[in-house]
């Protein structure tokens, strides 16, 4: 395995890659790996045959700068975990080789205000304004930004995803469709705990009492997917808001049902339709999202 820091030596190693026809899987992370990245470089590794895995903490995507520094950092257990499923490559780049000092001073206000080397705007419609988006103004912006740079430096044939961060996936396959990136974007499931709690890198800064509560998210969202068919999604949204209600340690953010592909809260679920049910609390200090698909 190796790591790279620099931008154009990882791109000198691809290039020669691409020359001797292999096909590249890239995996997108910001550290803090546990079992769930780990199922997404495995498999990228059984699909491609060269798998690059980027560590980057971006910090264009935090609204909540003491949220950027609380997000735990961990590249030498990260570099074992991935060394031991074979990751072909790691890409950990420094804040300065990924961003001018001009791009981190805009703080990217407008999707208008994003580099795209293109010269191509992005209109997201309803993705980027319904919850994660109507919580976390800019969030979106930011992911897009680091997202497109890291596909133009890597190149990928097939990109990796998480399906826990269900809103983020739909963004980054509306945005690789606008910019015509030649790109497979591949959403994986959720890996959960044993317990169901969503695997996530923000866990370990749950306290133990925390983190013996956590499950009931998971728990909230089983009993919605199997009451769906004979619930109606008001009492589908009542009963989950009022179960987070229960328990003094949690904040409930939002909890939406949505037509799975293009994101719009639904007020009935109708026959053959896909959604899917997100939710996002805090419990204690530590902000969790999770969603199961319904219908």
């Amino acid at each position: 395995m190796i790591v790279y820091n620099r931008i154009q030596e990882l791109k000198k190693h691809l290039n020669i890659a691409r020359s001797q026809g292999k096909t590249i899987g890239f995996v997108p992370t910001m550290g803090a790996l546990h079992a769930g990245h780990i199922a997404l470089v495995q498999k990228s590794k059984a699909e491609n045959d060269i798998t690059v895995c980027s560590i980057f903490v971006n910090p264009t995507q935090f609204n909540d700068l003491s949220d950027l520094e609380k997000y735990p950092r961990t590249l030498e257990n990260d570099s074992r975990l991935l060394e031991a499923v074979d990751c072909d490559l790691i890409f950990a780049p420094e804040v300065l080789e990924m961003y001018t000092e001009a791009e981190l001073a805009l703080k990217l206000k407008k999707v208008e205000d994003l580099a795209w080397t293109e010269g191509k705007t992005i209109d997201f419609g309803i993705l980027d304004k319904v919850m994660e988006g109507a919580h976390r103004p800019g969030h979106f912006n930011g992911v897009a930004q680091v997202v497109s740079k890291l596909f133009r430096i890597v190149e990928p044939h097939k990109a990796y995803f998480g399906q826990k961060d269900f809103q983020q996936l739909a963004i980054i396959r509306s945005m690789t469709k606008q910019l015509g990136m030649p790109i497979e974007i591949i959403g994986c499931p959720i890996v959960r705990e044993s317990d169901g709690l969503a695997m996530s890198s923000r866990n370990v800064r749950l306290t133990e009492k925390e983190r013996a509560l956590a499950p009931l998210i998971y728990k909230t969202l089983y009993a919605v997917q199997q009451n769906a068919s004979k619930s109606s999604i008001v009492e589908l949204k009542a009963f989950a808001e009022n179960e987070i209600k229960k328990e003094a340690s949690m904040s409930l953010e939002y909890f939406e049902i949505s037509d799975a592909n293009t994101l719009e809260p639904i007020h009935e679920l109708k026959s053959q339709q896909t959604a899917v049910a997100c939710i996002a609390l805090k419990l204690g200090a530590v902000r969790l999202i999770d969603n199961v698909v319904i219908g």
